[in-house]
């Protein structure tokens, strides 16, 4: 089950992972069962100490991440889980508990790889660069989602659509058993032309973003998978958060003609997402379907 290997954070409070004995700790050692805890310091040898419970634990540096152990994981992997969720498995018992995170992720990767591809994954972001979106998607294990796989609407920085935390989903779209490596998609699961078109209809009254400026006009986002062409508006700037009157849509030519009636205050941070896809597998996705 994949809900054993959810991005880390999601397993802390559940009641599954809230068994806080001896007992249980027992069985999660024999059943390699992923826990959660918090990392509260990180050792001058980079050991991360994590509370679990009434217990304080253990996690050795070299199974404090993949990678860290064959110098392709940089320390930071590791400071930066102070004051955080950690997944781990269990590895001995006694006074203090030792703890692996590695083992986590490694069970978590072995799982990632024998999901099918175009599986919807849960994932969490944990940072941006301006190439794509790096994300959780399980135990800590960190794949990246390309910028032009975000959406189908065009941004200038994936912090235009994301923000660090924030909980999504991504489309599996393959692996790389021998680099140990999965591939991540995410527009897929935003819906078609037609499935985000069918939310407007001409005479509306919507807000947008202005995302690309052009001599003949603005291309307006209305959803991150609808773009409509807005008239040509003294004074507008790519970011822009506007009023837009929706002049006409064209299946056919699969157009919005659009009319900026107003520019709003600066939007507060990126919109959440309605996802058209939350499960299961998606197959063959086309974003136009073609008319007939």
């Amino acid at each position: 089950m994949l809900n054993q290997y959810l991005p880390e954070g999601r397993l802390l409070h559940t009641p599954e992972n809230r068994r806080y004995t001896a007992e249980a700790l027992q069985q999660a050692m024999d059943e390699n069962t992923v826990l959660e805890g918090r990392a509260v310091l990180c050792t001058t040898d980079h050991d991360l100490m994590v509370s679990y419970g009434p217990y304080l634990g253990r996690i050795p540096r070299e199974e404090a991440a993949l990678g860290i152990r064959e110098g392709t994981a940089r320390e930071i992997t590791i400071l930066s889980r102070v004051g955080k969720p950690v997944a781990f498995t269990v590895s001995e018992l006694g006074d203090t508990p030792i703890f692996s995170r590695r083992r986590a992720q490694e069970l978590a990767l072995d799982r990632l790889m024998e999901t099918p591809v175009g599986t919807v994954l849960p994932a969490t972001v944990t940072h941006l660069a301006g190439f794509g979106a790096f994300v959780d998607v399980g135990c800590g294990v960190v794949s990246m989602v390309g910028i032009e796989n975000l959406s189908v609407s065009r941004i200038p920085h994936p912090a235009a659509r994301l923000r660090v935390g924030q909980e999504i989903l991504v489309l599996l779209t393959g692996h790389d058993r021998e680099a140990g490596r999965i591939t991540l998609s995410h527009k897929e699961l935003l819906g078609t032309w037609e499935e985000n078109v069918r939310q407007f209809a001409p005479g509306m009254t919507v807000t947008g973003m202005v995302r690309t400026k052009m001599p003949y006009g603005s291309f307006i986002e209305l959803t991150p998978n609808l773009t409509g062409l807005a008239d040509r508006t003294q004074g507008l700037q790519e970011g822009d958060h506007v009023a837009v009157y929706i002049k006409s849509i064209q299946p056919k030519k699969r157009k919005v003609k659009l009319q900026v009636t107003e520019v709003l205050p600066p939007a507060n941070g990126p919109r959440p997402f309605s996802y058209f896809i939350t499960e299961g597998q998606v197959r063959d996705w086309v974003y136009f379907t073609p008319v007939p």
